[in-house]
């Protein structure tokens, strides 16, 4: 199984968030910060700010911050919200397949979907990402004081 790269831009960009909870935050820094596009980061955000995962302000003195604590943000819920499919095999998904509900594999790939999603549901965005982090921090450029930008 591999995640899409917009639930793994999406999951980087909730942790560079949830290192600098007292901040605003740009796009624009969490997409250098990753050496990833600007544009697809962009995409990602807007979603995130749909499902709730995040708050964003317009104009001069905006940017965009955890909509909650990073203790309240659980990884399970951020791949639901973000991952469009996920299924291992066509017949989890309803495709096309000669001996589906013949065959005994959808139910073990349900199962195993199931068992990955409850160890990820153990896990909050504050589990991966705090300010305490000092090396996930360094590794993002967040080791100078954050200046409020509110």
């Amino acid at each position: 199984m591999h995640f899409t790269r917009f639930t793994d831009y999406g999951l980087r960009a909730l942790t560079y968030l949830a290192l600098a909870p007292d901040r605003l935050a740009m796009i624009s820094e969490i997409a250098q910060a990753y050496e990833v596009s600007e544009h697809h980061m962009t995409k990602v955000v807007h979603r995130l700010g749909q499902v709730g995962l995040v708050d964003t302000q317009r104009g001069r003195n905006g940017g965009l911050r955890l909509a909650r604590p990073a203790a309240e943000i659980g990884i399970g819920d951020v791949v639901r919200a973000l991952e469009p499919e996920l299924a291992l095999a066509e017949c989890q998904a309803g495709g096309n397949c000669a001996i589906r509900g013949a065959c005994g594999l959808e139910g073990i790939l349900n199962e195993a979907v199931n068992a990955l999603l409850a160890v990820l549901d153990r896990y909050t965005l504050a589990d991966i990402a705090s300010p305490r982090h000092t090396a996930l921090r360094r590794r993002l450029g967040q080791m100078a004081p954050l200046p409020s930008r509110v």
